[in-house]
């Protein structure tokens, strides 16, 4: 079978159309494929890859033509956004908590494991809606392996 090649950027904005139409959350396709929410929009979104069976199912619950799936199953290029500072007022809200507290973060991390950085590869995030009178809030939470730098 010979199946057009499609980019990661066609792939989500198909894939997005068809959530879009067919009114699924990301929760619903992430339970069709077995997978975290999170991490399935961040494959949706071009930034993960995955497997065969994953791509598949998905490309079956949407209803897409099977080149999407191939492009699903392609390693990416991580970092989707630009080198410029973000303009879209949620994303740049996550670059203003960095600006404002990365450095007491960075020193709260060092303080409690000592040198090193938190990995983004053994990784996983959540994103939760809690309930409040004055207002929901969104709790994040940043799930990564601690990786002390090699002394040698």
């Amino acid at each position: 079978m010979n199946l057009k090649k499609v980019t990661k950027e066609e792939a989500t904005e198909t894939i997005l159309l068809a959530k879009k139409d067919k009114g699924l959350s990301f929760d619903e396709i992430a339970v069709s494929i077995n997978r975290h929410p999170v991490w399935t929009a961040t494959a949706i979104m071009g930034q993960a890859s995955m497997d065969q069976e994953e791509a598949d199912k998905l490309v079956d619950i949407l209803g897409l033509d099977p080149s999407i799936s191939s492009s699903l199953q392609e390693i990416p290029h991580k970092g989707s956004l630009d080198e410029t500072i973000p303009v879209d007022p949620l994303i740049y809200r996550f670059y203003e908590v960095m600006q404002v507290y990365g450095t007491s973060m960075k020193a709260v991390i060092h303080e409690k494991f000592g040198d090193g950085i938190m990995s983004a590869i053994d990784f996983t995030m959540d994103i939760q809606k809690k309930e409040d009178p004055a207002g929901d809030r969104v709790v994040v939470t940043f799930d990564g392996k601690f990786l002390p730098y090699k002394k040698w």
